[in-house]
């Protein structure tokens, strides 16, 4: 199937919701999402079995003595019997199978629509090897977006990977997302490390088998290396979802504000992936104040950043996504928060990257920032990426144009060529630690060449004007004869 194939099934199940008297955008995400977890939970488990037999452990299936309420089962019901069966015994299943998914309501009262929805859904492959999945949620967020609600919580895919590759998630980090919406962000992080400890001989069973690992690092993998937070209800149950759906244990994903007094945290984390939301202000009341004590401000872009460094424990890396203005803005706030991450940690990487890499909802131009906590910046790492792969108009069609495998090429090593470069920290610190690519690109001046010597030109020159001349008395001399006639 097609990406165009699944995008207009996805627009025509979209619109089937809305007629059907579900209208909220974000509701028609979560229903869709319930659905998709209840398909993926069943695969999940037959994954888990297989895992288990041949580590030669005995594992009982989730669904066990409950064969009727598995996907592959009910999806066979006549529509008014399977809604019964879903609504009963199904959908009660969320609360059973993370506590925190307890409250979630089943909007769908009408039996065409659910048979519907389920046999659009059983239709497609969600499977970790094409990852289908993750396509559809980053299209049904998508379409949260355009449709004003929510938009600061989608990343696109794409980054996120890039994003997770420049720091190197291991087994033994403790991942944090402060602002995690759907997840993105963690569910990159926990494939990666499953993919990077899976050995060729069971890629073919899942390509996030994960077999490498010993059991004490895939327990710690499950307790103790991915922690969220997200304050929006709705986003927080559609990220357990995500989360649980790639096989991560989400018992430290919190339903809280990461910038309020009740979420203080210091030296506690090893790696940040995020990107938080990029406007707003805060009631000054609410907010946590030893990140006022860092930056005196209100704006939420300014509190993340304060917010991912006190988080961080000494030598903890992180990788962000900021919009551009924290880059240059002159404000008091703006040059304080620049200072502390230049002087007081190290800057490794500042990627900017074109407006167009969050269209089709918003055109705002963003920056990845990679640092690690602690010491001082020596040198920075600019690279000035112009394609990320898609067009950057409201399509977002693949094209070939891509620098993402380059900046991850040249990462390492900070490699300098056309779209990169170094800047070093005396550079940084006469700039007033303004970070904008452009107060610090260096423009090679090349010398013009010449193929032949002054003298030369000089006879040239003569040359012509002889033949210009001549040219000249040939045109008068013909004038003349006309004259004469």
């Amino acid at each position: 199937m097609t990406d165009r194939e699944f995008k207009a099934i996805i627009d025509e199940l979209w619109n089937t919701f809305w007629s059907s008297g579900i209208s909220n955008p974000i509701s028609v995400v979560e229903q869709m999402t319930y659905l998709i977890f209840f398909k993926m939970f069943e695969e999940q488990e037959n994954l888990e079995q297989k895992r288990a037999e041949k580590s030669g452990k005995k594992r009982e299936s989730f669904f066990e003595g409950k064969d009727e309420l598995k996907w592959s089962n009910f999806k066979q019901l006549a529509p008014n019997k399977m809604l019964k069966v879903y609504r009963e015994k199904v959908f009660p299943l969320l609360g059973k199978i993370n506590s925190s998914l307890k409250d979630s309501v089943c909007l769908i009262s009408k039996p065409s629509l659910l048979d519907t929805a389920v046999q659009t859904f059983d239709k497609m492959d969600f499977s970790d090897g094409n990852d289908r999945k993750g396509d559809i949620y980053e299209y049904m967020l998508s379409k949260l977006a355009t449709s004003g609600t929510n938009g600061q919580f989608r990343t696109p895919r794409h980054i996120i990977d890039m994003m997770t590759k420049l720091v190197d998630p291991r087994v033994d980090d403790k991942i944090c997302d402060p602002a995690c919406g759907s997840g993105g962000f963690l569910c990159g992080a926990y494939r990666y490390i499953l993919e990077s400890n899976t050995s060729d001989d069971f890629k073919e069973i899942s390509p996030v088998f994960g077999d490498l690992l010993k059991d004490e690092h895939r327990e710690n993998l499950d307790n103790n290396v991915i922690f969220g937070s997200e304050f929006d209800p709705s986003m927080y149950r559609i990220g357990l979802m995500n989360m649980i759906l790639h096989n991560i244990k989400p018992k430290n994903i919190k339903l809280r504000d990461s910038l309020s007094k009740d979420a203080q945290e210091e030296d506690k984390y090893t790696l940040v992936l995020a990107n938080p939301p990029f406007t707003g202000s805060l009631d000054e009341s609410d907010i946590d104040p030893h990140l006022t004590g860092m930056v005196k401000t209100k704006k939420t872009e300014l509190l993340f950043m304060a917010k991912f460094i006190k988080m961080l424990e000494i030598g903890g890396r992180a990788a962000v996504i900021i919009p551009t203005g924290v880059l240059s803005t002159d404000s008091n706030a703006h040059k304080t928060l620049r200072k502390k991450l230049i002087e007081e940690n190290q800057l490794e990487a500042v990627i900017s990257m074109p407006s167009g890499v969050f269209k089709p909802y918003a055109g705002v131009a963003t920056a990845v920032l990679v640092f690690t906590k602690g010491g001082q910046t020596q040198k920075t790492w600019f690279y000035e990426m112009e394609n990320d792969g898609f067009t950057l108009d409201d399509k977002r069609t693949p094209i070939e144009e891509n620098d993402i495998p380059d900046i991850i090429a040249k990462y390492e090593n900070k490699e300098e060529s056309s779209k990169s470069f170094n800047v070093t920290f005396d550079e940084l610190k006469e700039n007033e630690y303004n970070l904008l690519p452009s107060r610090y690109k260096k423009i090679e001046y090349v010398a013009p060449t010449f193929e032949h010597t002054p003298q030369e030109y000089v006879q040239l020159m003569i040359e012509a004007e002889k033949k210009s001349l001549a040219l000249l008395e040939k045109l008068q001399e013909k004038l003349g004869g006309v004259n004469e006639n």
